[in-house]
């Protein structure tokens, strides 16, 4: 039994410790806050809830094969699962509303018809069976396969998996694949609407579709293939069922616990130091935190080259405002929205810069999520919204935010008024596709990248997505073995990145290190 201490109360920081339980081993985490779930977080007031980080989850099969190793009860009896029907609907800048069934490829293929004219449908068909080939060629090293330090799986990894398309539906030459999302949605789709509907997967995830590899078409494949899931009572709800796990497990948790440093012992990782100068001694040493403050703060300056020269993260971070809204949710409302830029060049422009002060409402995309959940309002003559827009970093005073290779890309999202001037750009365009929500709002609460900074402690309060394939591994995530002997890594900036599933995975990838083996390659 190994004594082991974990870094943070993330979810892929709880995945792996409640297996290392199981395992037989001890488990402590220490969480510099007084919560646990990262991200996963809720804001309550008058009665009302809201989903502050993630609202859906994909890939439930992750939570699903953890439940079932980590105890006899299984997922689906310490939470309420349902499938989001239609997954997404969204609201074009030509007015041009299309519902997307969920997990249906067929059903797919009709609405695109219907709503984009012929053909539409079969040209998004056809991109994901390439996305499909781009999954199955890099599914067990990207997910399910461990990274460790060495340049030999992120050379393979490097590789953009999305296939060329030869024949005369192709209009590139035989053999060429396209470089990015962005130049894949402008060539094989024709439609700016259905390119457009491709890039909104991108920056769903907090991705810049002109920077991630063609091989991003994975992200549409996924949710379309495997479908979205709500947790009833909002997703803080899986983060409390996944603490409790925990707990039962005989996992200790310690709040308010900041940890200044790795303590290391004949370059071993041998425990940590706290803040007041206790420490916490341990066998292995699990980090659950942003990858960029554990190499850059809590180890010698020596071991900050094992952090990869591009560590994954887009340098964006995600603008948020919750709705308190009078009057009962009409029937019929979709679970998700997206309202469309109508300035697709203004919006990517606003990646980069000010966004607080560019374009204007035409030029954001806004997700809008109207969950149904008697447990998120005061009554049923009252309705939440959050909405949400992916948007650069918070970098104070004008200082280039993490993630970016130049400064000047970020955000002082703190500086007086931008916020709350960012936020009526926000519900502008969000009243493109959900006319009728400003003049219901009781109040509304705002959540920028500095408070993202603020509860998750990661640089910039960026939002790391899932590693990808491809660009030559810039969006591959930090090695779940670290450099120093002992140390591990879980949690989004981990591989294999960000998201509640791929956070899971992480967990599962570095529980599985720790209890066979460095050598260990992922279960079979």
């Amino acid at each position: 039994m190994a004594r082991i201490a974990v870094i943070g109360a993330g979810a892929g920081a709880m995945a792996a410790a409640a297996r290392l339980a199981v395992a037989g081993h001890r488990v402590t985490v220490h969480e510099r806050t007084e919560t646990y779930g990262g991200a996963v977080r809720r804001f309550e007031r008058d009665g009302f809830a809201f989903d502050t980080g993630p609202g859906l989850l994909h890939l439930p099969a992750v939570y699903r094969d953890l439940f079932v190793k980590t105890g006899k009860e299984p997922l689906e009896r310490c939470v309420e699962l349902t499938q989001v029907d239609p997954a997404s609907r969204h609201v074009f800048a030509d007015g041009t509303a299309l519902s997307l069934p969920n997990a249906s490829r067929a059903g797919v293929v009709r609405a695109l018809d219907e709503a984009l004219g012929a053909g539409t449908g079969a040209r998004w068909s056809d991109l994901l069976g390439r996305a499909r080939k781009a999954w199955d060629a890099t599914r067990r090293p990207l997910l399910e396969e461990p990274l460790r330090p060495g340049a030999g799986e992120r050379r393979a990894l490097g590789r953009d998996p999305y296939p060329a398309a030869p024949g005369r539906r192709w209009p590139l030459p035989r053999g060429r694949r396209p470089r990015t999302l962005a130049e894949l949605a402008r060539r094989e789709l024709r439609d700016p609407r259905a390119a457009a509907l491709l890039e909104s997967y991108a920056l769903g995830h907090g991705f810049d579709p002109r920077a991630v590899p063609a091989g991003a078409a994975v992200l549409p494949y996924l949710e379309q293939t495997f479908g979205s899931w709500y947790v009833r009572g909002g997703m803080r709800a899986l983060a409390e069922a996944l603490y409790e796990r925990c707990r039962a497990r005989g996992v200790e948790f310690v709040f308010g616990s900041e940890v200044t440093g790795v303590a290391l012992d004949g370059g071993r990782a041998a425990g940590l130091t706290l803040a007041g100068g206790g420490t916490a001694d341990a066998d292995v040493v699990l980090s659950g935190i942003d990858a960029r403050r554990l190499y850059g703060e809590l180890l010698p300056p020596e071991h900050a080259a094992a952090l990869p020269e591009h560590p994954g993260h887009s340098g964006h971070s995600r603008f948020t405002v919750l709705l308190a809204l009078r009057g009962p949710r009409p029937e019929g409302t979709a679970h998700r929205t997206v309202a469309h830029a109508a300035d697709r060049a203004a919006e990517l422009a606003g990646l980069d810069g000010d966004t607080g002060r560019r374009g204007g409402a035409g030029a954001v995309t806004v997700t809008v999520l109207r969950p149904d959940d008697p447990a998120l309002r005061p009554d049923d003559g009252h309705e939440t919204a959050v909405l949400s827009v992916t948007v650069p970093a918070h970098a104070p005073a004008g200082v280039g935010s993490p993630g970016h290779a130049s400064p000047g890309h970020g955000v002082d999202w703190t500086a007086e008024g931008r916020a709350e001037r960012f936020a009526d750009v926000v519900l502008a365009a969000a009243e493109r596709a959900e006319p009728g929500l400003a003049e219901r709002v009781l109040w509304r609460e705002l959540r920028t990248p500095a408070d993202v900074e603020r509860e998750t402690g990661a640089p910039g309060g960026c939002v790391p997505g899932p590693a990808l394939a491809g660009a030559g591994g810039a969006f591959l995530r930090a090695d779940n073995r670290a450099a120093p002997a002992g140390l591990y890594l879980a949690g989004g900036s981990a591989h294999p990145g960000g998201g509640l599933a791929h956070a899971g995975m992480s967990g599962a990838l570095a529980a599985g290190l720790i209890t066979h083996g460095d050598d260990w390659r992922g279960s079979e």
